[in-house]
Order: C-alpha cells, then sequence, then structure tokens
C-alpha cells in the first residue's frame, strides 16, 4: 500500500478513535467511513480538537482490550504448537487475524495522535503501538485473513517437516539435528542436509505472498518497508541502527576470522582437503549443526591436544541421573540463587518439556507468557545434553524478564530492546564455569588454568561462531522486503551473504528451485533474527559488568555470579524497567554505557585469540 493511502485511513480511525475516547465527531449512528473517503472537515476538527487527556482515554481502553487479546492469542498459539492438526491450525489463524487485525487498528489510531502535545509517557506508548507489529497487515479483511492463514501454514510446514532416509526411516527434525551434531560420515551428513532442506520448496510462494501482504500493511503504516519497520525499533533511526550493526561485526571480525581459519584447516585433515579446501568458504554441513549457525558439536574433532578438562556436561548430567524436569530445577535455582523468586507451580504444570509420542508439536524451545502476570510456561522437546542445559537457561531467563517486568503498563511489558531478551538467559549461561558446575555438584574438581583454551574454544564454537549468522538472516531479509533481493534471487543471495559473513558454502550446487531460508524456523516463523546478533553482543557485556559488580577477581571467562545476590539486585534493577525507557538507559543500569561495546567479546576471548593466531601462522587464512 503506497503511502498515498495515508491519508483516507485516517478519516476512517479518526471517526474510530472519536468512539473509543468519547468525542463527537458525528451522530453515533452514522455509518464507518469508507476507506476510500477524503479527509472530511469534520474529521479535521476533530484530530485538531485532541488533547493529551484523549491520548490517556485511548491508552488506558487500548490496555484493556489489548490484555484480552494477547491472552485469547497466546492461548490459541500455545494449543497449535501443542497439538498441530488442521482445527488447531484455523484456530490460531483465527486468533492472529483477530489480533493482527487489531494490533494495525490500534496503530492507525496511535498515529492520530502525532501532532498532539502528550507527556513522555504517553508519546512512548503510542510510539510501541505504531512499531510493535511484527508481520502488520493491511487494512483490508480479505488480505489479513490470507496473511494470518499463510503465517499459519508456513509454521505447520515447518512443525510436520520430515525426512525418510533412502533406508526408508523417517526421522523428525530433532533427530536428524542429532545426526548432524553426532555422525561423522561426509555422505550421511550430505543426506541429511539435503533431506531437511526438502520441506522448504513449498514455502516460497507463500514466503512470497507474505512479503507483498506485510509490505502493503508497513507501507500502510508510513514505512517504506517491513525492514525499515523493524529497524525503527531500536531508539534510534532505522539507518543509524544497520550502521550500528555493522561497528558490532567489525569489532568481532578479527576473532572470527582467526577461529574460522583454524576450525577450516582442522577439518581439512579429517575430510580431505579435496572436501574441505584450505582456500575456500567451508562446506555448511560439517559443522556440527543443521545451519552452520554453531560448531559446538564438531569440538572433538578440532579439540587441541590435552585441553580436555576432565568432564562433559552431557555425561556428567546422564552419571547423576538428571531427568528433563530436574535439568529446568537446576536452571531455575541459579536465578533463585541471585534473590529472585521461584518460578510459580504452574510453570511445570504447564509447561511442556518433551516429545510426546501421540502426536505432533513444535519442538523449537520458546518461553512463553499467556496472562502477562504468572502464568509463565517453556515449550521445548529437551534432550539430556550439555547443549540443552544451556538453552534451559535461556528460556528460564525469558521467563523471569516476563515477570520482572509484569507490573509495568501492558505497553512496556517487553525488553528494553529485543536483544535484551535473548542476552539475559545467556548471561546466566556465561556463568555455568567449571567453578559453578562444582559448586552444584555435577563435577568433582575445577581444572586448572591450562585447561582454559578447550573450554574457551567449545565457547567459541558456539558463540562467536554464531554472530555471523545472526547478522546475515534479516540483512537478506530487509533486501527481499526492501525489493533488492527478488524471489527469482532468493536463494543464490542467501549463499552469497552466508559466504561473504560466514565463509560457509553449500555443499552441493542450489538453485532457485530450492528456498534454503525456508529451512531456518524464523524465516517461515516470521521473527526478527537481528535480536540474536544483538544477544551475542550484550550477554558478554552484561556477564563482564555483573561479575564486576558481584566484586569477581578470576578473568572474566572464569567468573560466575552464582549465589551473589548483590549481582542479582542488579540485574533485576534492570529487568524490571521493561521497555518503559530507551534501550540506552537501561544498558546504563548494568553497564554503566549508553553505547554497545564488543569489547568484553574480545576480553573474554582474549587467550584463546593469542593461541588462534599462533595455530594460524603460515595457514592461508580468509574465505
Amino acid at each position: 500500500m503506497k503511502q498515498l493511502h495515508t491519508m483516507t485511513k485516517l478519516s476512517t480511525l479518526a471517526f474510530a478513535i472519536s468512539l473509543v475516547i468519547g468525542i463527537t465527531a458525528c451522530d453515533q449512528t452514522t455509518k464507518r467511513v469508507s476507506d476510500t473517503q477524503k479527509l472530511s472537515e469534520d474529521t479535521v476538527n476533530v484530530k485538531a480538537q485532541l488533547t493529551a487527556s484523549d491520548a490517556q482515554n485511548f491508552l488506558e481502553k487500548t490496555a484493556e482490550e489489548l490484555t484480552a487479546l494477547n491472552i485469547e492469542n497466546a492461548r490459541a498459539a500455545w494449543i497449535y504448537a501443542n497439538f498441530i492438526t488442521e482445527d488447531t491450525a484455523h484456530l490460531a489463524a483465527q486468533a492472529e487475524q483477530k489480533s493482527t487485525e487489531a494490533g494495525v487498528k490500534y496503530a492507525m489510531q496511535a498515529a492520530i495522535f502525532d501532532n498532539v502535545a502528550v507527556n513522555p509517557t504517553q508519546r512512548r506508548q503510542l510510539n510501541f503501538l505504531k512499531q510493535s507489529l511484527v508481520l502488520p497487515a493491511p487494512q483490508n479483511s480479505v488480505k489479513s485473513s490470507e496473511l494470518a492463514s499463510i503465517g499459519a501454514k508456513l509454521s505447520s510446514i515447518y512443525g510436520k517437516g520430515s525426512y525418510t532416509t533412502k533406508d526408508g526411516k523417517t526421522l523428525s527434525l530433532g533427530d536428524m539435528t542429532t545426526i548432524m551434531a553426532n555422525s561423522r560420515n561426509y555422505n550421511e551428513l550430505l543426506e541429511i542436509w539435503i533431506g531437511w532442506r526438502a520441506i522448504s520448496p513449498v514455502m516460497k510462494p507463500l514466503y512470497t505472498r507474505q512479503t507483498e501482504l506485510a509490505n502493503e500493511g508497513a507501507q500502510g503504516l508510513g514505512y517504506q518497508d517491513l525492514g525499515a519497520m523493524w529497524r525503527s525499533n531500536y531508539d534510534m533511526p532505522a539507518d543509524e541502527f544497520s550502521i550500528e550493526l555493522d561497528r558490532l561485526w567489525a569489532q568481532v571480525k578479527p576473532l572470527y576470522d582467526d577461529l574460522h581459519c583454524y576450525v577450516r584447516s582442522e577439518l581439512s585433515k579429517t575430510y580431505g582437503s579435496e572436501k574441505v579446501p584450505l582456500d575456500e568458504p567451508i562446506p555448511a554441513h560439517l559443522l556440527g549443526n543443521m545451519w552452520a549457525q554453531s560448531w559446538g558439536n564438531i569440538y572433538d574433532l578440532v579439540a587441541p591436544n590435552e585441553a580436555d578438562p576432565g568432564y562433559d556436561i552431557t555425561k556428567q548430567l546422564t552419571a547423576h541421573n538428571y531427568s528433563e524436569i530436574d535439568m529446568v530445577k537446576g536452571a531455575e535455582k541459579f536465578f533463585t540463587s541471585l534473590g529472585f523468586e521461584p518460578l510459580p507451580e504452574t510453570f511445570y504444570s504447564r509447561s511442556l518439556f518433551t516429545k510426546p509420542a501421540d502426536r505432533e508439536v513444535t519442538c523449537h524451545a520458546s518461553a512463553w507468557s499467556l496472562d502477562a502476570k504468572d502464568d509463565i510456561r517453556i515449550k521445548m522437546c529437551i534432550q539430556k545434553t550439555g547443549e540443552d542445559f544451556n538453552v534451559i537457561h535461556h528460556e528460564l531467563g525469558h521467563n523471569f524478564y516476563q515477570r520482572a517486568y509484569n507490573n509495568q503498563p501492558i505497553y512496556f511489558q517487553n525488553s528494553a530492546n529485543d536483544g535484551f531478551h535473548e542476552a539475559i538467559g545467556d548471561t546466566i549461561a556465561l556463568s555455568v564455569t567449571p567453578k559453578y558446575l562444582k559448586e552444584i555438584g555435577l563435577i568433582d574438581t575445577i581444572p586448572d588454568q591450562s585447561k582454559d583454551i578447550g573450554l574457551l574454544l567449545k565457547k567459541a564454537l558456539d558463540k562467536v561462531a554464531f554472530i555471523p549468522f545472526g547478522l546475515l538472516v534479516d540483512q537478506w531479509r530487509w533486501k527481499v522486503y526492501s525489493g533488492e533481493i527478488g524471489p527469482d534471487d532468493y536463494n543464490s543471495a542467501w549463499w552469497e551473504l552466508r559466504e561473504k559473513y560466514q565463509g560457509v558454502t553449500a555443499p552441493i550446487e542450489r538453485s532457485e528451485q530450492d528456498f534454503d531460508p525456508g529451512a531456518k524456523y524464523h524465516v517461515p516463523g516470521g521473527v526478527p533474527y537481528s535480536r540474536y546478533f544483538l544477544a551475542h553482543i550484550q550477554q558478554f557485556e552484561f556477564h563482564r559488568a555483573l561479575c564486576a559488580i558481584a566484586g569477581n577477581t578470576d578473568p572474566i571467562h572464569r567468573c560466575s555470579i552464582y549465589n551473589s545476590k548483590i549481582a542479582g539486585t542488579a540485574l533485576n534493577n534492570m529487568l524490571t524497567m521493561g521497555s518503559s525507557q530507551p534501550w540506552q538507559q537501561a544498558y546504563k543500569v548494568i553497564t554503566g554505557q549508553e553505547k554497545m561495546d564488543a569489547s568484553a567479546i574480545l576480553d573474554y576471548f582474549a587467550p584463546l585469540h593469542v593461541w588462534l593466531k599462533n595455530k594460524n601462522q603460515g595457514k592461508q587464512c580468509g574465505f
């Protein structure tokens, strides 16, 4: 939708808002003004008469409606994610359509107050109404219904995705993820990698149409396209946000380049230089992860000699008979050790922790707040691994954040920016150090510092390796939304960005008949991805700052804030703010600074970076 429609929409919304805030624009029996009518003289007068009091009435009324809608939508989405059927998909789509239509309505109504003198809190709340939609629907009930239906279809395709091997065995994504993590057979990994991507070509026309509709919705709200709308949510101009991401990536890139060079060299030793050339990008299926986004699962192939810390968390969980619930309770204990209240009993009775044998569910881990109060849950198909032990810490970070800000007005019941939400749990996970593992009884002794290189390398394979992937997913989508990348180039552009940022390539030739971006949950799920990039920057800054607050004297990579009430208090002070202030103010509560700084990552991995440079001497690095 072009911006020229904005004025005609305002006529409709001025009328609608008059009903909400009690202004008499015309007789209440008058029919709703058509979207195609021009802005009338009466409507101009109504708009001119609006005051801060009118804005407050609107915000209070809308808050009530939003609360009810959010609960209804969350319950429908929860049921669908846990019982994937045609009926639950229909109900979820209906609830999503209702919520999206309301969100668009509120966004447009909020725009009526753009030139009204309101206080800073009211202005921030009005701005959140305008910017909170992820996939805004056009102001057209047929198109909004179509957008909701497409979203449900894409989610269903992904959630039901499976692959039947050449041997006739049907594998779920969880099964395939396990194979990708553990197999060292080049051809088996290739088959699984190709097999999972067979689910996504059918998504392409749906995704193309979804892009058209969501762009139309964003343009109706006054944005150039959906990407520009997403980038506007960071308390800075959209263009400045893009520059900020580039600046942070430039800080981290030298460390990533040395990690990539070392890993490629070691993989070449395993698979041969014919399969892993030393001067080309790394084949994507050899990095231990379905999307080559984190590489920790290939640690055994690249680990330095004599760096074994003497324990493996996955094996220790088994040795100590940890159940899936024990893993969750262990992560909960970390937060309570910082002074947070325990999770409510309903968390354990209502969450999904393991994959049911009798039905299809969406296994992708997620945290939920269904009532914006205390009905908080997680949904994941937990596997008893060290990786999932960390994921649980991450998801509970969302839950404790959700509960910390639940006394804020509904408009501010969110993280300071979306990267904060992703960073909090990971900040806690950075404290899952040998010192902490000994305190909770999972290991008996703390390895000496000579073992740190191995631990740091394993952490870097997960954290540092992820950072360029966290950047490129939205780089691709922003170009799709702007029209720079069209449907005929979706796949080639995807792999160009993956080679540019990650130095990773498809293991076989791909064409535009494929739709490899769709094989990553967040693309068909419509979930913005820059938050994960930001989280990987922020978590190290938060960790460094909280360690200082806790009075830590160990190197930052050895620090654990477990049991530090003073660090917990500082953390809680930030969490309770929600999004009531610009994120820069929340950042300052813990770090003392209003600008992100990736130097904390460099500090954390400093010993490893020196080691990598030594190992890479004489090698041809770069891609």
